[in-house]
């Protein structure tokens, strides 16, 4: 099982191209959306990029608790992504406000599970 290189969503077009493919999975403390790319984004590199976006909403909280779920989902896709996040895909993962409550191995499970459910997942031999 080969860990695939992690880039970033910086740009709006990006996460609302990945949000208009309603390819989505609301967990307890996360939501992960997911766009696969084109046949021609694929043939433009030559390795599976994953790329990844974060947002939390002000609904979460001020912006100390905004920065501290991100901070957290940050650490739970470094964890699961690499190893077990299928190539060729973009994910976006919206923090809820169960996040800061989540223990950090549910926040993990609740990636993984998402992943799973989105035909994403892909387990390391």
């Amino acid at each position: 099982m080969v860990a695939y290189p992690i880039e970033r969503l910086k740009e709006r077009p990006e996460f609302l191209r990945v949000a208009s493919t309603r390819q989505r999975h609301a967990a307890p403390g996360l939501v992960l959306q997911m766009r696969e790319h084109s046949e021609n984004e694929r043939l433009a590199v030559e390795y599976g990029p994953i790329r990844l976006g974060f947002t939390v909403s002000k609904k979460v909280g001020n912006a100390v608790v905004r920065n501290r779920v991100k901070r957290r989902l940050r650490a739970a896709a470094a964890a699961v992504l690499p190893n077990h996040a299928r190539p060729y895909r973009d994910f976006v993962i919206i923090g809820r406000q169960n996040a800061i409550k989540r223990s950090f191995p549910d926040l993990k499970a609740d990636l993984e599970k998402a992943l799973k459910k989105l035909d994403a997942y892909e387990e390391t031999p």
